[in-house]
């Protein structure tokens, strides 16, 4: 029996919300795709760790007060007394939420598989990867490819959201490195938008189609208040719908559909099950400011299934 449920690899950083749209005052919370995902599926009953950097500062010291409070294993969250851990802020307007990053030079960004502890990654039923963590730099690409071999050869699957950040990076070379990263895992996550932009297609047979001439395995296309497409190798895409609720805030909704997800998963729950948990998980998570403060409980999310 594995150690853990889901491990995840990956920056996080702390984020400044900005309370309403027409004042300068900002709610701090915590932010960072997989660390999003990976304290969802704790909030859901998994046993999980995280895999990253951190600086040796008052920020990283915030970050680890987190993950333990929210019953991550730290073990293997490196401190690097050299680079500062990353911040992010928030914006809102008509058209939706913005982000600003001052993450360059960060102590995840110096991340390389020789000064990670990748142990975590031998024992555990899944390791969540994503794109974003591919992109801030070619160490922490590395450590990516690096962590999937490691949980691979362990016999745990892997899964992989593309997290498309074209501030980060040529949508060519996010092309390249995400298809060839596809067909090394067995749980592909990409949302609509990533998707069209990656296959040159909004026909979602077709993003499905793409996806498998790739490799894909499992297939969970998140499609936001639509709720999500899903199907497995040789099954035709099926929509799971999703409740409506009042969005407050989306920031960080894709990732706790992640962690939810793969907390069901591990729990032996069937794709469609699981799929329709992460989308209540998901709804429920917009209904708050920020990334982290309102990703729902196992009980919040079973009463909002009924």
């Amino acid at each position: 029996m594995s150690r853990y449920d889901v491990v995840a690899l990956g920056e996080a950083m702390v984020e400044f919300n900005q309370a309403k749209s027409s004042e300068p005052l900002y709610r701090q919370g915590f932010g960072g795709d997989t660390s999003n995902a990976v304290i969802a599926a704790s909030r859901q009953g998994a046993r999980v760790a995280y895999l990253s950097r951190v600086g040796e500062d008052h920020f990283g010291r915030m970050l680890l007060d987190l993950w333990q409070t929210e019953g991550v294993d730290v073990s293997t969250v490196a401190r690097d007394a050299q680079a500062p851990t990353g911040l992010y802020f928030v914006n809102h307007g008509p058209e939706g939420h913005s982000f600003s990053y001052l993450r360059a030079g960060s102590a995840a960004s110096r991340m390389t598989p020789q000064s990670m502890n990748l142990s975590a990654a031998c024992d555990t039923r899944w390791l969540h990867v994503s794109g974003i963590s591919q992109a801030i730099s070619a160490g922490a690409c590395d450590t990516v490819f690096a962590a999937i071999e490691t949980a691979r050869a362990a016999g745990g699957r892997v899964s992989y959201d593309p997290n498309l950040r074209l501030s980060l990076w040529p949508l060519a070379r996010a092309r390249a490195t995400i298809c060839a990263t596809i067909a090394m895992t067995d749980l592909f996550l990409p949302s609509l938008d990533e998707a069209v932009a990656l296959a040159g297609t909004d026909d979602v047979p077709a993003i499905f189609a793409w996806a498998r001439a790739h490799g894909a395995h499992t297939i969970v296309l998140k499609a936001g208040p639509s709720g999500a497409w899903y199907a497995e190798p040789g099954q035709e895409p099926r929509l799971a719908a999703s409740r409506a609720v009042q969005a407050v805030d989306a920031t960080g909704a894709g990732d706790c559909f992640d962690g939810s997800l793969l907390a069901r998963l591990a729990a032996g729950d069937a794709l469609a099950d699981a799929v329709r948990y992460a989308n209540a998980a998901a709804g429920l998570s917009t209904l708050g400011h920020g990334a982290v403060a309102p990703i729902p409980t196992a009980q919040q999310v079973r009463a909002a299934l009924g």
